[in-house]
């Protein structure tokens, strides 16, 4: 576990990446890496190394989603986001709690004008600006996985999520979307706590 921990570290200064536990939380996985690079090969060599270890043997890779950040069409360009390049740089905040799905989106909405779009998506933004606890990160993923977007929402009051989902249920955007899981909330731990989820 020692080796484990020490790659995580060595692969911590090098780009983003935060530990979360799923364990008990869902059936079909205990952990979960939250991987934040300019490179691809970051996560390639990264995943080389724990393989490498043996690691393998005791995971199944379930889920793997792969997307990146862009200005939104929908809300104004904000000078104080922080950004790398033209891209914006999505800075987590290691709140206790992480929620995070793939999202698609219906044709028929892409067919919309974009006038109708806007007005649907600023009820949208403006309900979750009702909720300051939760931070919400957003990416895409258009051409590159499966999915056209990612979301993750960071909360230390999983309540305040579960009534911003509420509420926004009943929105006219809803009616758009094709899919929106799995749905995979996390716990936030240290590098430290992978022992536990290995232990005999």
């Amino acid at each position: 576990m020692k080796k484990i921990e020490a790659i995580m570290v060595k692969y911590e200064k090098q780009f983003t990446l935060n530990f979360y536990s799923t364990l008990g939380v869902r059936a079909e996985t205990d952990f979960m890496f939250w991987r934040v690079s300019q490179r691809l090969e970051d996560f390639e060599d990264m995943t080389s190394e724990l393989l490498s270890l043996g690691f393998g043997a005791f995971c199944t890779n379930k889920y793997s989603f792969l997307s990146m950040t862009k200005h939104s069409q929908y809300v104004s360009k904000n000078k104080n986001v922080a950004q790398e390049g033209n891209r914006l740089k999505i800075e987590p905040k290691k709140k206790k709690y992480l929620i995070v799905y793939p999202f698609i989106k219906k044709v028929e909405w892409y067919l919309l004008s974009q006038k109708k779009r806007q007005d649907m998506m600023t009820e949208h933004i403006g309900t979750g600006r009702k909720y300051p606890s939760v931070s919400i990160n957003t990416s895409y993923s258009f051409g590159l996985d499966d999915q056209e977007q990612m979301v993750s929402f960071e909360t230390d009051y999983p309540e305040d999520f579960l009534d911003l989902v509420e509420e926004m249920r009943s929105q006219k955007a809803r009616a758009y979307t094709e899919k929106d899981t799995p749905i995979i909330t996390c716990i936030h731990k240290d590098f430290s706590s992978i022992k536990l989820l290995f232990k005999n």
